[in-house]
C-alpha cells in the first residue's frame, strides 16, 4: 500500500483528506511544516499533501527544505491551499511542489493526481 503524508494543521480539512484516502493508502499527518519534513525524513513517503498555510514552518518552507534533501526531492509534493489568488499556484510550483490544488480539495481532481504521481 502506497505511503501518504498529509501536513495541513486544519481539523476539518485533516479529517476530510483522511475519510477520503484511508481506505487506498497508508497514511502520515503532521500538524505543522516542520513535523511533516520531520515525518518526510524518517518515513519516506510515496506522496506528500502539503497545506501551504502551516504554522512553525510554512508549505513552501517546509517544501523547498524536503526537496533540498537528496534523499527526499524525488517525492512527489501536492502543494494545497485555499488561497486562491493569482500567483499562488505559480509560488507553490517555484518553492518545489510537484503541483497544486485549491481548497475545498475536489475529490475527482485529487484522485486523478493521485493516480498520475503514484501509479495506481
Amino acid at each position: 500500500m502506497k505511503k501518504i503524508l498529509i501536513v495541513e494543521d486544519v481539523d476539518l480539512n485533516l479529517d476530510l483528506l483522511v475519510q477520503l484516502l484511508e481506505d487506498d493508502y497508508d497514511l502520515l499527518t503532521a500538524r505543522d511544516g516542520a513535523q511533516g519534513v520531520a515525518l518526510a525524513a524518517s518515513q519516506h513517503p510515496d506522496l506528500i499533501l502539503m497545506d501551504m498555510s502551516l504554522p512553525v514552518i510554512d508549505g513552501w518552507t517546509a517544501t523547498q527544505e524536503i526537496k533540498a534533501n537528496p534523499e527526499l526531492e524525488s517525492i512527489p509534493v501536492i502543494g494545497l491551499s485555499a488561497h486562491a489568488m493569482s500567483g499562488d499556484r505559480e509560488k507553490a510550483l517555484a518553492a518545489g511542489c510537484d503541483d497544486y490544488l485549491t481548497k475545498p480539495v475536489d475529490d475527482l481532481l485529487l484522485f486523478a493526481l493521485l493516480d498520475a504521481y503514484l501509479g495506481v
